[in-house]
């Protein structure tokens, strides 16, 4: 029997059927979009399983040696941010969904759109061959902002991996934002206020991950040859160092780095965020039966989020020397953006009223996202004031204030999409009480780990430590780590429910459509 034909998204008709030919090296959106979200998954049980060694050292400090504390929490961090945050929502869901929401046959360059993925998957096998050992370290310890002089003086060859992995991560992730873009543009017959707000998110993002991404290669590249080439962009002359002076470098800045990087950072954090937004807004009207509150404020705030997320960069630099009156300009623009940001929040809350209400388990992730964007969004208030980020800005404080905002709140929009979607994709439904189940478990879970850790900040026990023992005035709170510790563990076990309930529904789906 001759093979059947198909059309590839260049509109090419096939016949080649093949593993290798439509799974691997497939131009098709739907297939990339899977491929971008099993390599997610896979990147968030490694940072899963590094984030429950940590929080086991903080218990038991004998568990692992300090230097291998901050690899985990190197690795831990870059995987979350940028192969599970980054790549999940916006790749993932978005390579599926965004050119049929707005009736594209697919996107507008397939190959640069498999290219982009073979990219990224090159950058994160790069990035784990730098857990290597070297010298009884393994891999980076310069954590994800890899601030110097530091980093370019004091850490091995993991670092240098980490450089190349994120360099070339920000070519794919530049090749991907072209093209959601150029899919956008090239579009005809769509009307701006009639799209769906999903489609405004992932556009937005796109537009910010074109300018932002180009800043942070640039940064990579410049430390890469302060480490490699003895260039001083960022080290400055005569630094002192484990009892020396280094005389190698001269007439650099650190601070530089840190604009540089921030400049990335903080509109990274509304690239993660805002396809959760828009994910969120159309779960929400979907089960309300409503049409989302106020539209057209929805639009705006999304736009005007993305571009307040650009100029807030030094909100990161309160403790670092900054300027007091350019300090006082950041933490005003800070504050500003919790206007569009409560724009948004209420909008939700107003669909919600009066709507019927449906709890299935996408609307129950939603809610959890919206709970834990609002809960995370107040502590920025507060760390958006200069004097208030300089006594807790190396604190617990900010590691609860991020992972609630930016982690925690993401992830669940990630939920609610893979619930929501998921007949979509496979033509079936996931179970709905082992949904529901991890839902409960997992959001009582993360405000268990989340909300202590505000308390921890503000008596000051610092981040980046491995150990607490020698802080006398710590000791007090030890029964306070070990409760958070438990419940990291439980969460971090729940999280089994979800993979159980995602394969099984599919092998359950597959064989019945064989039969």
């Amino acid at each position: 029997m001759p093979e059947k034909e198909r059309t590839t998204d260049n509109g090419q008709r096939t016949t080649d059927d093949s593993f290798v030919r439509r799974y691997i090296f497939t131009t098709d959106h739907k297939i990339i979009a899977f491929q971008y979200l099993c390599l997610s998954l896979f990147a968030v049980v490694i940072a899963i399983v590094l984030s429950v060694l940590m929080r086991l050292q903080l218990v038991w400090s004998d568990s692992v040696q300090p230097d291998v504390y901050l690899s985990a929490m190197t690795m831990h961090g870059t995987l979350m941010i940028f192969f599970v945050l980054t790549i999940a929502p916006q790749s993932g869901f978005g390579n599926y969904f965004f050119p049929l929401q707005i009736g594209a046959e697919g996107m507008a360059h397939p190959r640069l759109n498999a290219l982009s993925f073979w990219i990224i998957f090159l950058s994160l096998l790069i990035l784990l061959s730098s857990f290597s050992n070297e010298n009884n370290v393994i891999g980076s310890i310069s954590g994800w902002t890899a601030y110097p002089p530091l980093s370019v003086l004091g850490d091995g060859k993991g670092l240098d991996n980490w450089l190349i992995s994120l360099s070339i991560f920000c070519v794919g992730a530049l090749l991907n934002a072209v093209n959601f873009i150029s899919t956008f543009l090239r579009s005809r017959n769509i009307e701006l206020m009639e799209l769906p707000l999903t489609v405004w998110s992932w556009f937005t993002a796109s537009v910010l991950s074109l300018v932002v991404f180009p800043v942070l290669l640039s940064a990579l590249v410049l430390l890469f040859l302060d480490r490699n080439a003895q260039t001083s962009f960022f080290i400055p002359s005569n630094i002192y160092i484990g009892g020396q002076i280094i005389e190698s470098h001269k007439d650099g800045s650190p601070l530089l780095w840190q604009h540089l990087f921030w400049f990335f950072g903080h509109p990274e954090v509304y690239i993660v965020i805002l396809p959760g937004m828009g994910i969120t807004s159309h779960i929400l009207s979907v089960f309300t039966g409503k049409p989302i509150f106020n539209y057209k404020s929805m639009v705006l705030a999304t736009v005007a989020i993305a571009f307040l997320g650009l100029v807030l960069w030094g909100h990161h630099m309160f403790t670092s020397g900054l300027n007091p009156n350019l300090s006082i300009a950041f933490s005003v623009l800070t504050l500003t953006i919790a206007v569009p940001s409560a724009v948004k929040t209420f909008n939700w809350l107003a669909t919600l009223w009066r709507g019927k209400i449906e709890l299935k388990t996408p609307m129950l992730y939603s809610i959890g996202f919206v709970s834990l964007f609002v809960t995370g969004g107040l502590t920025g208030l507060v760390l958006g004031q200069s004097g208030l980020d300089s006594a807790m800005h190396d604190t617990y404080f900010v590691v609860a204030h991020f992972h609630l905002v930016m982690g925690a709140s993401a992830v669940f929009a990630l939920f609610a999409a893979m619930s929501f979607w998921f007949p979509d994709m496979f033509g079936g439904e996931m179970n709905e009480r082992l949904g529901k189940i991890h839902f409960f478990i997992t959001f009582a879970g993360v405000y268990a780990m989340f909300v202590p850790m505000h308390a921890m900040g503000m008596v000051g026990m610092p981040r980046r430590y491995s150990s607490f023992e020698e802080f006398e005035y710590l000791k007090d709170l030890q029964t306070l780590v070990k409760f958070v510790t438990i419940a990291a563990v439980v969460t971090a076990t729940a999280q089994s429910l979800f993979f159980i309930n995602l394969i099984w529904s599919v092998y359950r789906i597959k064989r019945k459509n064989k039969k």
